[in-house]
């Protein structure tokens, strides 16, 4: 039985430990899992550690003089502990940074194909995604020759995943994807985002602050503190969690909201700390 459970999931991280600098321990025993086609969240304020986790998995430690240490993470079986990013997005996982980085001298037709560098299938199946991207992101197909500098951010944020996914990913992670977008364009993305997972078969492991909206996209999402994984289930289940809906959703049992400062002064109330 726990060999066919392991099988199922396209990526294990087990336990991994990373560091900066040969000093700086970012990371403690972190484990989680993602099973083919699902999308998964992992949550968590500033400073938590999630884009490393993210980093961890994406090859893209190194450049910042980071390493796993103890631990692994493997992605369709194979072993990318501290594999070049190159070769991770080889192997078909592929991250979209936080703050939309795009190419802003480029137009967003011109970097949507750039995202298809990496693939020998022809340019018949290059064209034919390329279209398809911008039936997945419509927004975009009104700008196709305007540079990609003089777009908003939330088409700059469609502009980064579009280019991701023109890679042909098994698991596409993002990374803040709703960080300084108006609430509309956020849940534009994210219908985005959800279609994508149900269109093109593509898995999803999704970095957020706003725990309302990852949980509900999400099937199954973790929660992460100073380094840690402090809590993980099904996104419903977390979802009615009471420390979840106070810590992360700001909501007392009252009904009303908790401002941020209100949250971090209770914060030694939490059962799981």
């Amino acid at each position: 039985m726990g060999s066919e459970k392991e099988t199922s999931h396209l990526l294990d991280v087990n336990n991994i430990e990373v560091v900066y600098n040969d000093i700086v321990q970012v990371l403690r025993g972190v484990s989680l899992s993602v099973t083919e086609g699902s999308i998964v969240s992992l949550l968590g304020t500033n400073g938590a550690g999630k884009t490393t986790t993210l980093r961890a998995i994406s090859g893209l430690l190194k450049p910042e003089n980071g390493f796993i240490k103890d631990g692994y993470v493997k992605f369709q079986g194979n072993d990318i502990t501290n594999v070049l990013g190159t070769q991770v997005v080889k192997l078909g996982a592929v991250m979209v940074p936080e703050g939309r980085r795009v190419f802003k001298h480029l137009t967003v037709d011109e970097n949507i194909r750039v995202g298809s560098i990496t693939r020998k299938d022809g340019s018949q199946n290059i064209r034919k995604d390329q279209e398809l991207m911008y039936d997945h992101f419509p927004r975009l197909s009104r700008v196709t020759n305007r540079l990609a500098g003089y777009c908003s951010g939330g088409e700059q944020q469609m502009i980064a995943i579009a280019r991701a996914l023109m890679s042909s990913p098994k698991m596409l992670m993002l990374d803040e994807p709703s960080l300084g977008l108006a609430p509309l364009l956020v849940k534009e993305i994210f219908e985005n985002v959800e279609k994508i997972n149900q269109e093109m078969d593509t898995t999803l492991l999704i970095v957020e602050q706003n725990a309302k909206i990852a949980l509900d996209i999400s099937t199954y999402a973790y929660i992460m503190e100073s380094g840690k994984i402090v809590l993980e289930g099904p996104s419903d289940e977390l979802k009615n969690n009471p420390d979840v809906k106070e810590f992360y959703m700001g909501v007392t049992q009252g009904g009303g909201r908790k401002s941020f400062k209100d949250v971090k002064s209770y914060k030694r109330r939490k059962r799981w700390m």
